[in-house]
């Protein structure tokens, strides 16, 4: 079809109902609201903490989802009825048969499982697995950089991949930035970083936030999720670490003894796989669509952290629950896209839709990206062509996670990390320049694997 059929039939669809229009509005200032939060943040930062949260990029669609049900209530012939309707049923067309929905399902997974997975049992598992991998290769420098960027973002897919680069990013600290790379070099391992992380929680249904939001609206689970991309996804980061590699192998080399990390002593292996099962238990009541069984092992979880205390460091609330009311905001915000959405993706084929999710990844969180496309009737059908779509958006997403720090909600938890290490700041250009190449071998690899 042409595009003047493609303009007419969105004019069409708003002229019917400006409510959804506004809706739409409402969202691009979200989605601008989140590009410009670091300068809000710079200029913000001593303004008290209201204005603080302005700068926040997690609390973006959170507090743009405000404004949305404000609207709502507002408008005439909507009101509290409405919004409380949609909010409940997901469902706009406010149908006295529709019936509730786990609307909320797949935040609440991501919130619950962060605080899990950010436990000291099963952070310091991980750092010992990884520790013990680099040992047996020799124990460099170069056989720790390896190890923490490939590993680490593969651990994602089982500990989620906010824990993961939390993992990495604190083993990178002290282990490679502490003995001061070249700048290049610097950017490169961010880049490496960002991209892995996105890509390496692809391997399962529940650890990557833009695969958690489809997952069971199309009907993925650990095999088809792992069959569509987690060879790919391994390809990826091995191909990616050894190009850098490759054309840093002097310098890497070059470096000498890498830094010490500080003892953290030990925790009983009962009580480290203890977590794991909770981390179990949550899986499966994703899978079950049980938000109240996920919400009960959160509870006694928490009474299991406070009787093996001195084991545990303090629960970390603040970072998960901003992904969660991220993730949030993004599904009432985008519950009422598809309206412009679908007749635009509808017109596109896999390799300009793949292309499309990709360079959109990039300007808004991936979550987002594919959380919008499962708004369109088109992919939610079954057959070749729909697959083929399903693939091309969450493919694009994965691929463009690390060329930004929005484009992927752990990024911007390993930024605060590094920062330090970065004179002035991280540069977007420059990490952008640097997570060009991983981000194209991505793209081959989903492709042709």
């Amino acid at each position: 079809m042409s595009a003047p059929s493609l303009w007419k039939e969105i004019v069409s669809a708003g002229s019917a109902d400006l409510f959804l229009v506004a809706a739409t509005i409402i969202f691009f200032c979200a989605v601008v609201h989140a590009l410009c939060t670091s300068t809000i943040a710079h200029h913000v930062k001593h303004r008290g903490p209201m204005m603080h949260l302005l700068g926040e990029v997690e609390a973006v669609f959170g507090i743009w989802a405000l404004i949305l049900i404000t609207t709502f209530l507002l408008w005439p012939g909507r009101g509290w009825t409405s919004a409380a309707h949609y909010l409940i049923t997901g469902n706009y067309n406010f149908s006295t048969e529709a019936a509730p929905t786990n609307k909320f399902l797949e935040p609440i997974f991501v919130f619950v499982v962060m605080v899990m997975a950010s436990t000291k049992p099963v952070l310091l598992a991980a750092k010992k697995l990884l520790g013990t991998v680099a040992d047996w290769l020799g124990g460099s420098t170069l056989a720790h950089w390896w190890v923490i960027l490939t590993l680490a973002p593969l651990l994602g897919s089982l500990i989620t991949e906010p824990a993961a680069m939390t993992i990495a990013a604190l083993l990178l600290s002290s282990q490679f930035y502490s003995l001061k790379p070249s700048n290049r070099l610097k950017y490169a391992t961010l880049a490496l970083l960002f991209v892995n992380v996105s890509v390496g929680g692809a391997l399962t249904h529940f650890a990557a936030p833009p695969v958690v939001m489809v997952a069971s609206k199309w009907g993925w689970g650990l095999r088809e999720v792992f069959n569509q991309f987690g060879w790919a996804a391994l390809a990826t980061i091995v191909v990616s670490n050894t190009g850098y590699f490759l054309f840093f192998r002097k310098e890497l080399t070059s470096l000498g003894l890498i830094g010490k990390t500080t003892d953290e002593g030990s925790v009983s292996v009962w009580i480290t796989l203890l977590h794991f099962i909770f981390i179990a238990w949550t899986v499966w009541a994703l899978s079950e669509h049980q938000t109240i069984s996920m919400l009960v092992g959160l509870l006694l979880f928490v009474l299991l952290v406070k009787f093996t205390s001195r084991w545990q460091s303090p629960l970390q609330w603040r970072g998960p629950l901003m992904v969660g009311i991220f993730l949030a905001g993004l599904v009432v915000l985008g519950g009422l896209q598809s309206w412009w959405i679908s007749p635009l993706m509808v017109r596109l084929d896999s390799s300009t839709l793949l292309l499309a999710s990709t360079v959109l990844t990039s300007f808004n969180d991936n979550a987002a990206v594919t959380y919008l496309a499962s708004q369109v009737p088109a992919l939610m059908q079954s057959g070749v062509v729909a697959d083929g779509l399903r693939h091309a958006v969450m493919a694009g997403a994965l691929a463009g996670g690390g060329l930004t720090v929005i484009a992927n909600a752990p990024n911007p938890a390993g930024q605060s990390i590094l920062a330090k290490h970065f004179e002035g700041g991280v540069s977007a250009s420059q990490l952008a320049l640097w997570a060009l190449f991983p981000t194209l071998v991505a793209v081959v690899c989903f492709v042709l694997i």
